[in-house]
């Protein structure tokens, strides 16, 4: 729930600035709520053994910190709490594979889930994650972090195939959140053609 509130807190910050000044805006507390709600929902993932939805937060994570240094944000953290921001994803993955908690053969076996259901998983994050790295290549282009268009089409493909994996995954409250991500991914490239017209 925490996880959702601070990735809802980001699209909403971000749609309401983007629809007061009709055009899209990328606030700077949307990469730091980004940072924040990919840390809580990757422990999310550790804790329902969901591979693809920790997959798809460790590409992110590192993008949102990238995104946080072109701001020139990332600096103004103390070097002791980038440590931890860095350390504890990777810590908790060490954890795992040492006491055997990650058994990747069994998220291949039907019993854990159908393969379908996780290869639908798998590409339902590659595609959401693909925005952020759409996104990234944009950002370095540019020296400048804001979210484009592109970026925007692919968070509604991939919010739809991601809605659909935990619809079947009888994860509610990632339902709520997708369909109501999906929902804003919608408004913004909306708002992106009206603002060109």
């Amino acid at each position: 729930m925490l996880a959702q509130i601070l990735f809802g807190s980001r699209m909403l910050s971000q749609w309401l600035l983007s629809e007061k000044n009709k055009k899209v805006i990328t606030p700077i507390t949307f990469w730091w709520l980004s940072l924040s709600g990919s840390f809580v929902l990757f422990i999310y993932g550790y804790v329902r053994t969901d591979f693809p939805l920790m997959l798809g937060q460790i590409l992110a994570y590192i993008i949102y910190i990238r995104n946080l240094q072109i701001q020139k944000q990332w600096k103004l953290l103390p070097h002791w709490s980038k440590f931890l921001i860095i350390a504890i994803p990777i810590a908790i993955i060490m954890y795992g594979y040492v006491y055997g908690e990650f058994n990747f053969f069994a998220l291949f076996s039907k019993d854990e889930m159908p393969v379908w259901l996780l290869g639908l998983g798998i590409i339902a994050q590659i595609v959401f994650t693909l925005r952020f790295i759409y996104q990234w290549i944009y950002a370095e282009k540019n020296k400048q972090a804001t979210l484009p268009l592109g970026f925007w089409i692919i968070s509604f493909i991939g919010g739809l195939l991601s809605l659909i994996y935990f619809f079947y995954r009888i994860d509610y409250l990632m339902v709520l959140s997708y369909g109501l991500g999906s929902f804003i991914y919608a408004r913004n490239i909306y708002l992106y053609y009206k603002s060109k017209v």
